[in-house]
């Protein structure tokens, strides 16, 4: 068989050209950045650690969906998602796995502890990582350069929780003088009773007494008659969900009727979850914690989207979304999937895209120090802010009655 060759050269040239001529294949995709998302999925934490990876990926989809790493040629997002199975070990060993796959950045750890740890193991790899939810300061008093914390910590919430108490109280006529704290016994409720004790003691308010309690807890039975005995004006929990919940039932049905149940950082008082499975434990409980900013018109497109899968709306997931965003700009303005450069970036952020209510970001050692929490009330069914004043939607209802 004889072949063209003029021909068949004519054929491989008018092939080429149109490959060549074909939209979107003129030159080759850039490659992926990779960014690994620590969230506790399985465990005792697993309920937060999904709705923060909810988050996440709705923040990712965003991002790739509007083409991407611009600076890098739309390079897409690509999550490596790392299970931090709700204890620091196993955060440590996810971050090692991330790190061997390339990651360029880690966002969560939601608990202090698991935080603390993850972020750890990846300052020896010089590699970014922001930190959600957890609020123990001394994730960022260490003097890691790779570990930022986009939320409030631990001295924010309580000065503020502390601030709004007061002018709570005192426009009431100062009904409450009277204390009991209730904890979680680890690294984020014994440091949070610590700071709340020392700081409402100063302002004149009776600390009758401070009792901690296990996580995970089976029972609150005890706890619950404790308080009864002392018949404190005030009730002030920190506790992740299944032990508030547990706590907040247990009194209900004991008819324990505190003026007021005023929780800071709780894990069930600005849930959702909380609210709709058991509305007469939750009705008027306060919180002061992470919440999204009402105004912003971003917030209530995710919640929609987040409330249509048939889920709560949670603060972890505005709150993650938020803290991929923060990332991706930082990539943005590196322009590389360098480590030290998307810590450099970072380290100089003014970051404004976010869906929480805070200032634009400004990190000092760590801490953005434009993030702020807000105080909720649970009130007829729904969570309600009600400080600050500039986008409270509700008015407190204190002290509580019958």
């Amino acid at each position: 068989m004889v072949i063209d060759k003029t021909l068949s050269r004519r054929r491989i040239l008018a092939g080429g050209a149109a490959v060549l001529a074909a939209p979107g294949l003129a030159r080759a995709q850039a490659a992926p950045v990779k960014l690994g998302i620590l969230q506790p999925v399985t465990g005792n934490l697993a309920q937060d650690g999904e709705y923060g990876r909810i988050g996440a990926e709705a923040a990712i989809n965003d991002i790739n969906q509007a083409g991407g790493i611009k600076s890098l040629g739309g390079a897409k997002i690509e999550m490596v998602f790392g299970d931090a199975r709700s204890n620091p070990e196993a955060g440590t060993q996810e971050v090692e796995r991330m790190n061997g796959e390339g990651v360029s950045a880690i966002v969560g750890g939601f608990a202090s502890p698991i935080c603390l740890a993850a972020s750890q193991a990846a300052s020896r790899y010089d590699l970014p990582y922001v930190v959600d939810v957890g609020v123990s300061d001394a994730i960022v008093s260490r003097g890691l350069k790779n570990t930022f914390r986009f939320g409030p910590g631990f001295g924010t919430c309580t000065r503020v929780a502390i601030e709004n108490l007061v002018k709570l109280n005192d426009a009431a006529g100062k009904p409450a003088k009277t204390v009991v704290l209730v904890h979680e016994d680890g690294l984020f409720g014994t440091g949070l009773a610590k700071l709340m004790n020392e700081r409402l003691s100063a302002l004149g308010f009776q600390i009758l007494e401070t009792i901690p309690h296990p996580t995970p807890a089976r029972d609150m039975s005890n706890v619950a008659l404790r308080i009864r005995a002392l018949n404190p004006d005030l009730v002030i929990p920190s506790s992740y969900y299944g032990e508030f919940v547990l706590l907040a039932r247990t009194m209900q049905q004991q008819r324990i009727r505190p003026k007021g149940i005023y929780a800071v950082l709780n894990g069930a008082a600005s849930n959702f979850r909380f609210v709709k499975e058991f509305p007469d434990a939750a009705s008027n409980v306060m919180d002061c914690n992470h919440w999204a900013d009402p105004r912003k018109p971003k917030t209530a497109e995710l919640r929609k989207q987040v409330e249509a899968t048939g889920r709560f709306w949670l603060y972890n997931t505005p709150l993650n979304y938020s803290c991929v965003k923060l990332v991706a700009d930082a990539i943005e303005r590196a322009a590389s999937r360098d480590r030290t450069k998307i810590i450099e970036a970072l380290a100089a952020s003014t970051f404004t895209d976010h869906i929480m209510p805070y200032g634009p970001t400004r990190f000092e050692n760590g801490q953005n120090m434009g993030a702020a929490p807000v105080n909720t009330q649970i009130q007829g069914g729904d969570i309600k802010v009600i400080f600050p004043a500039e986008f409270a939607d509700a008015k407190a209802v204190f002290p509580v009655t019958g």
